[in-house]
């Protein structure tokens, strides 16, 4: 049954390891627990009717997130509750000490859980057993036991801050370190975390905190998550789900997000729902603790996708990638990719969005579940579809749909390349040569001048979306008919403006600002902007990515919020449970990686870097060669450890860039008196000039200075994935 409880447990692929102290209950953001077996602790303060321990969601006190470290070494958060506000640090990580600071002008209250018993207390320490291992409890100031729960210590504290540690009985050291403990896990956070500055002002921030404070441990399965948002997922704290869930393209897109944060924690996110296909090879859309798992539908096929660019993003050469990132993920990602022409053939024999008839199941087979494994549940473009049961589809061949499962097939052919599956690679080209002419005859509105969805009776569907900006993410259309349909598309009246792409044209009579019906989603976004740059539209698509960094900003300085969607009015706040837009969902900084790669880009070809026309930085990226620094300032360098590789003038362009021990290569231009390009050679030594004027410039050193045997040229046109450009672009 599609609704079934999850059974089994598939392999554990994620990481951090399921040991130590980290924010693992679910249930809390003030508080860690240790694994794998020992005490949870957690903070509230004094009120009218009690302590306050439980809620603190984004709709009920929970103020500012600050750092987290993938392993819980380092913590911040702060919340506000009964009218105080109580701010709190956590050194925890690997091993079995935690060290917190708690700060309240209210008071401070201190909850320990899952206890055996209280052994014995003395002035600020208290003994506590868990799993018969006795546990101490120390704290810099005097403590006033509380009534509690059966299993459950409560101690109350002065206003002011206490400083605690929670250890097994006979580890050594005290509270009074806690302070220094605390400084020098802060001092570490800040040397290897994500940074951003300038135009991305506290992107990375955001984003990573959007990451790192979903890791949670599920009891049931015994494994470490990343959920689809810890606020979502949890029912004692107005969730939707008992207290885990993973959904397909939610996953892909928050693995992607990680990879910006840390490749083996982003590894993991990849891998966890991979293992829960069907033997057919289909993803399901969600499995939960509570409510099981969908087995009549799926959701949209971006797994190759984001697995292919994460890849790419994880070094300057193909030597320093994290090849282990594709063997570990291309078997399912193949299976799941086959798995739709063979279950999911619509109108015209185009694909079409489905749902199978399950036993047991009566809302199977149902337009309603269709919708669902769009990923767009109340979206217009399906408020005049029906269900076929013929063919377990919508009577609705949909552009978005078949642009990505081109796109899935040239990622996945890249990555079969790189694995040395060259004739699967061959067949998934054969295959998305054949889609593509497909979609370009069948899916373009001659009257409209765009793609628009087909209906079973011929007629193209007129409503519009950031989707049909997918046929450029799939490479459907040549270059001529690509500018005139994203230029058309983006008009301000349709999809354009100060906050664009809006998940319906405004100009749709569907449009409602609500939910699908108009709010601005991070993934349509990254998918419509990674079509516009496969086609070097950079005039189009540069002010859309500002747009909506300014839009992912204001809301994380105003609220805290990485958002599930963002509001497409002025004026509208989207804190409200009833307002369907949680406030934790690592996919909202894909509108933060959409603008990091205004600087940096990752490409089949190489990367590309460009001053984004402001003051920005961007640091600590996290490659196999080590940590990568791109600061825009007068000129815009590009560091690896510190080493400036590139030197150049804000108006050149550097695109195809590798770099190997033996050599570095790339493809240098600019307008006419853009300036200047020094380049430093592998090894380091000093820089050398390439002349940019007079159109692309291709360079090739070797380590120490001078030619080195050029690479065969990157291939161009638009192939592979959807995240190069056509030759002579440029950008």
């Amino acid at each position: 049954m599609s609704e079934s409880r999850v059974s089994g447990t598939p392999a554990a692929t994620g990481t951090p390891a399921p040991t130590g102290w980290n924010t693992w209950d679910v249930r809390t953001h003030t508080g860690m627990s240790v694994l794998p077996s020992g005490p949870r602790v957690r903070f509230g303060v004094p009120g009218p009717d009690g302590p306050v321990l439980d809620g603190f969601t984004w709709r009920d006190g929970l103020e500012r997130l600050g750092p987290h470290t993938v392993d819980g070494s380092y913590a911040e958060v702060t919340v506000r509750a009964a009218g105080h506000r109580l701010r709190l640090e956590f050194a925890g990580g690997p091993g079995d000490v935690l060290h917190a600071r708690a700060e309240c002008a209210g008071g401070v209250v201190l909850c320990v859980e899952g206890l055996d018993g209280v052994t014995e207390e003395a002035g600020p320490h208290v003994n506590v057993q868990v799993g018969g291992a006795r546990w101490t409890v120390a704290a810099s100031s005097p403590a006033r036991r509380l009534d509690a729960p059966a299993h459950t210590l409560l101690l109350a504290f002065e206003a002011g801050a206490v400083d605690l540690r929670v250890a097994p009985e006979h580890a050594t050291g005290t509270a009074a370190e806690t302070a220094a403990v605390l400084a020098e896990r802060r001092t570490a956070s800040d040397r290897t975390r994500l940074r951003s500055g300038g135009w991305l002002g506290e992107a990375a921030d955001a984003l990573t905190r959007a990451v790192t404070w979903n890791t949670v441990y599920a009891p049931d399965i015994d494994r470490v998550l990343i959920p689809t948002s810890r606020d979502f997922v949890s029912a004692e704290r107005k969730g939707f789900y008992g207290t885990w869930a993973l959904h397909a393209w939610d996953t892909f897109f928050t693995g992607l997000a990680a990879s910006a944060v840390d490749r083996d924690y982003a590894r993991g996110v990849f891998g966890q729902i991979l293992p829960y296909a069907d033997e057919a090879g289909m993803i399901p859309n969600r499995i939960s603790d509570d409510r099981g798992r969908t087995d009549d539908r799926s959701q949209p096929p971006v797994g190759a996708l984001t697995v292919y660019q994460a890849y790419l993003a994880g070094g300057l050469s193909p030597a320093t990638r994290d090849t282990a990132l594709l063997t570990d993920t291309f078997p399912a990602l193949l299976a799941w990719h086959d798995w739709w022409p063979r279950a999911r053939r619509g109108p015209h024999g185009l694909l079409a969005w489905g749902s199978d008839p399950i036993a047991g199941d009566p809302a199977s087979a149902t337009l309603d579940r269709a919708k669902r494994e769009s990923g767009l549940d109340d979206s217009p473009m399906y408020d005049e579809a029906l269900y076929d049961p013929a063919t377990r589809t919508m009577d609705l061949a949909d552009v978005g749909l078949n642009a990505l499962h081109i796109a899935d097939a040239e990622a996945l052919a890249a990555i079969a390349d790189i694995l040395g599956e060259g004739a699967t690679a061959a067949r998934l080209r054969a295959g998305a040569a054949t889609a593509k002419a497909a979609c370009d005859r069948l899916l373009w509105d001659t009257d409209r001048g765009g793609y628009r969805n087909l209906t079973a009776t011929g007629a193209h569907d007129p409503h519009v979306s950031p989707t049909m900006l997918y046929a450029l993410l799939a490479g459907v259309p040549d270059p001529r008919r690509a500018a005139a349909t994203a230029a058309e598309l983006l008009r301000p009246e349709a999809l354009g403006g100060v906050r664009p792409l809006p998940s319906v044209a405004r100009n749709d009579p569907g449009f409602a600002a609500t939910y699908w019906r108009g709010r601005i989603w991070a993934p349509m976004a990254y998918l419509a902007v990674r079509g516009l740059r496969r086609y070097g539209l950079t005039e189009l698509s540069r002010p859309v990515v500002g747009a909506l960094l300014r839009l992912f900003l204001d809301e994380w300085r105003e609220h805290g919020h990485v958002r599930e969607n963002y509001p497409a009015t002025d004026g509208e706040n989207l804190t409200g449970f009833e307002k369907r837009s949680d406030g934790l969902m690592a996919w909202g900084g894909l509108l933060a990686y959409l603008a990091f790669g205004e600087l940096a880009d990752a490409r089949p070809d190489g990367w590309r870097f460009a001053h984004p026309g402001e003051p920005a930085e961007l640091c600590n990226l996290p490659l196999g060669d080590g940590r990568l620094d791109i600061r825009a300032a007068d000129r815009l360098t590009v560091a690896l450890d510190g080493q400036v590789l590139l030197d150049m003038a804000p108006g050149v362009v550097v695109r195809g860039y590798r770099l190997t021990a033996g050599r570095v290569t790339g493809t240098a231009e600019g307008a006419e008196g853009a300036g200047d390009l020094l380049v430093t050679p592998p090894g380091g030594g000093p820089p050398v000039p390439v002349d940019v004027r007079g159109g692309p410039r291709s360079f090739a050193f070797g380590p120490d200075g001078g030619p080195a045997e050029r690479e065969a040229p990157a291939t161009t046109g638009h192939t592979h994935a959807g995240t190069n450009t056509p030759e002579g672009s440029g950008t």
